[in-house]
């Protein structure tokens, strides 16, 4: 007679095993599931302009979309000192690396330099244009010209943001400044770009926006 030695054996639960499965399986999926990349097309106000790197507006941006559990690379496509002409001479090979949604935020230099509203508005249509041939959502952010250049310019310069704030697939924020401009305590001595506290208060303002853009992006 064959002698069984230590504790018996519990016959496993087959349909159990399956549930434990396919849990795990869903566990390594999610795991492995790629961070949405999200491009910030812009000028100094998105690079980060008189700031260290950690309190520019993407590393805040950054640090806010991983405290809301959201995994998102950003791709740095912001140029300080860049016009909207700026922004369509590069934004084919600033997506060489892949997006799957953009902020776009330029146009700020275009006001400074008096440059024709028209002109603006053929390029940011055409940014929006090679983004929209990718699928990609966008947040278009939106600037005031400077009030000395006059209100006939300053009607055209911004009615250029409200335009292109209607198409399909784009999310819009009338003034990227909002609360910060004209703050001085919210800017740095330049009284035209954001300091540290400034950026918050824009990245706490732009969240939802963001959050909004990135909902947009088909699951992979």
């Amino acid at each position: 007679m064959a002698i069984a030695y230590g504790v018996p054996g519990r016959r496993k639960n087959p349909t159990s095993l399956l549930w434990c499965l396919i849990g795990w399986l869903a566990l390594a999926s999610a795991a492995q599931a790629a961070p949405k990349r999200l491009l910030v097309l812009g000028d100094s106000l998105t690079a980060g302009y008189g700031l260290p790197r950690q309190d520019g507006f993407q590393s805040r941006l950054s640090e806010a979309l991983a405290a809301r559990g959201l995994a998102v690379t950003l791709v740095d496509g912001a140029v300080s000192g860049d016009t909207s002409a700026g922004g369509r001479a590069r934004v084919t090979w600033t997506l060489a690396d892949g997006a799957d949604a953009a902020i776009v935020e330029l146009g700020a230099n275009d006001g400074l330099r008096a440059l024709d509203p028209r002109a603006m508005e053929a390029n940011l249509t055409a940014i929006l244009d090679a983004l929209a041939s990718r699928h990609m959502p966008v947040l278009l952010t939106g600037m005031f010209a400077p009030p000395n250049l006059g209100a006939s310019y300053g009607a055209a310069y911004q009615a250029v943001f409200q335009r292109l704030g209607q198409r399909p697939g784009v999310v819009f924020d009338p003034f990227f400044l909002e609360g910060v401009a004209a703050v001085p305590a919210l800017n740095q001595a330049d009284g035209a770009h954001p300091n540290a506290q400034g950026v918050r208060v824009i990245v706490a303002r732009l969240l939802p926006l963001v959050e909004t853009v990135l909902s947009k992006v088909p699951t992979r």
